[in-house]
């Protein structure tokens, strides 16, 4: 038995002054033994809203069974999410990144209020995986993070497809390349199953992230979210939190500079979604570690890209999986000398020594060898230039040319460039801003899927190009700029360009400029009137009130460098 001396749960179980509190448990069916072991919160963001969360329910009962079965005593909560398939192309994207603070916050309050001692946290959509890791690193109780796992792939006339298909599926209808019958069969065979988006999107970019980082176990990221072995990975998430809390190990001595290094280095060389550029400097801000947007687009265009996977190369999470998971992926890279395996895991052990007997499998195209990548840089890389003195990101996995140069045509709202592209009024060579989209300006960085899916539907995903101060799915695919910054809600550049101007943009060099004189520049700026807001009131009045700028993360609040105390030494 652990002693409770030092654990929060003492505050609301040992001693006299815990009576009413304990009279709470008994009501529950908890035994004197039960209150007398260590309080395990079991956090799930599970729900009805789509696929990706729906089978985090049964994981949980098995990551309570091993918490049990190791002397924890497991209280099992729920959190939201918001549920970026469903949210896409209408205004309820604007709920998305903010959902990210919301799960983090709302976890961390769950958690204070009840004194728990350790958490595993069960994740499924894009923004839930990065919010529950936030938690945790926040709050420094020992936890272990665990992914609900991917969808299997859709099969539609003898090929795999996954959601981002049907999406640029709409922008084949749009143009007269696809039916109605046509696109109705192909979007009742796309999302066979249960489990977050199958490509390397944003969902399964963030759990190589919990491997890699380390608070995740290994090989628990990629199994499917049907495969019943999946319950003996969330029974050992609970098993070894329980080791976590006799070793005192918690969540800021395993994330570090270098294993945030470590996971940017993973997500680049997998191709992995441009919402890591938000997403690690974030996680990072909890801990009080300098990691900001540039750092992590450095380490981007130094990595070799050797992933193979949609979307911009052919395989899903399930091949993946098939050929060993993301454990192939670290050995491979720690053998080429790419991450350092020295960063310490939940296991207990070292990156290093959780993946020492893997070997990359021969006869297989969705990992290549580090000595034959796909490209010897990276598939997401950063820009800078006049259009983007806080940067931008892009991510070039797949894009055949790293050029363009076009004319500008301006929408301050995604809903009027989606509905341009469907009307036919998008040409080749335009570059398509859509702007005021920023996390204070949207408020909220809306995702732009539903728009570059249609472009590229329509066959111009190379010959059209797309800024924003949004973002992009990890299903984007195309010459899609993101995350520019400073926004236009705070008249950065974005803010002042007009239709017809030049936009220059090289993958290579790594800018983004605007091809327009600076004294033009500032006098658009001496006429430029900020937007009034949208929202007044409710959240996302407040969180446009309270958030950062992109490059920073998007976050919230002032992060573990202001704190006095964690909630873990309570």
């Amino acid at each position: 038995m652990v002693d409770k001396k030092n654990l929060p749960s003492r505050h609301v179980s040992v001693g006299p002054n815990s009576a009413p509190h304990r009279a709470f448990y008994y009501a529950m069916g908890m035994t004197e033994k039960d209150i007398g072991q260590p309080f395990v919160g079991v956090a799930t963001t599970w729900n009805e809203a789509a696929p990706c969360n729906i089978s985090l329910s049964r994981q949980a009962q098995a990551a309570k069974k091993g918490v049990k079965d190791a002397n924890g005593t497991p209280r099992e909560f729920t959190t939201i999410t918001v549920t970026d398939g469903i949210a896409m192309g209408h205004e309820g994207m604007k709920s998305s990144l903010a959902s990210r603070e919301i799960i983090a916050d709302s976890v961390e309050l769950a958690v204070r209020g009840h004194c728990y001692d350790a958490l595993v946290g069960l994740a499924g959509c894009d923004k839930s995986l990065p919010g529950m890791m936030m938690a945790m690193v926040r709050l420094n109780v020992p936890s272990v993070f665990m992914y609900g796992g991917s969808i299997l792939p859709g099969v539609h006339k003898g090929k795999d497809v996954t959601i981002v298909d049907v999406f640029e599926a709409v922008g084949k209808h749009s143009s007269g390349n696809m039916t109605d019958e046509e696109l109705h069969e192909l979007e009742c065979v796309a999302c066979p199953s249960a489990g977050s988006c199958g490509g390397q999107f944003t969902a399964n970019t963030m759990a190589c992230v919990s491997e890699t980082i380390g608070l995740a176990l290994p090989g628990s990221a990629m199994t499917p979210a049907p495969y019943e072995s999946r319950d003996q990975y969330a029974y050992e998430s609970g098993r070894v939190v329980m080791d976590l809390i006799e070793k005192n190990l918690r969540p800021r001595d395993i994330v570090t500079k270098q294993s945030l290094i470590n996971a940017a280095i993973v997500v680049s060389a997998s191709g992995g979604s441009t919402n890591a550029g938000l997403h690690l400097p974030a996680i990072a801000h909890e801990a009080g570690i300098d990691f900001n947007l540039e750092d992590v687009t450095k380490i981007f265009q130094s990595t070799p890209y050797i992933g193979n996977l949609a979307p911009g190369g052919k395989y899903v999470a399930k091949d993946l999986y098939e050929v060993g998971g993301v454990p192939v992926l670290i050995k491979t890279l720690i053998d080429g000398g790419l991450i350092d395996g020295s960063c310490i895991t939940v296991t207990g052990k070292t990156l290093a020594e959780n993946v020492k007997d893997v070997e990359l499998p021969k006869n297989q195209d969705v990992i290549y060898p580090i000595s034959n990548p796909i490209s010897k840089s990276g598939g997401v890389v950063g820009l800078k230039g006049s259009l983007a003195p806080d940067g931008a990101i892009v991510k070039i996995a797949g894009l055949k040319k790293l050029q363009f140069k076009g004319n500008a045509i301006c929408f301050d709202r995604e809903e009027e460039a989606l509905s341009a592209v469907l009307e036919g009024k998008i040409k080749p060579g335009n570059v398509v801003v859509i702007r005021y989209e920023g996390p204070k300006g949207g408020p909220g960085m809306r995702e732009m899927l539903s728009t570059t899916s249609a472009i590229y539907g329509q066959g111009m995903g190379e010959e059209v190009a797309l800024i924003t101060d949004g973002r992009f799915s990890g299903g984007t695919r195309g010459f899609c700029i993101g995350h520019v910054g400073p926004e236009a809600h705070d008249c950065g550049p974005i803010a002042l360009i007009e239709d017809g101007d030049e936009i220059e943009i090289d993958a290579e060099k790594n800018t983004l400029e605007l091809n327009v004189s600076p004294e033009i520049l500032e006098q658009r700026k001496a006429k430029w009137k900020p937007k009034e807001p949208h929202f007044q009131s409710g959240t996302l009045w407040k969180y446009a009130q309270t958030v950062g700028p992109a490059y920073l993360g998007a976050v919230t609040h002032p992060g573990a460098k202001k704190e006095k105390r964690t909630y873990s030494d309570i």
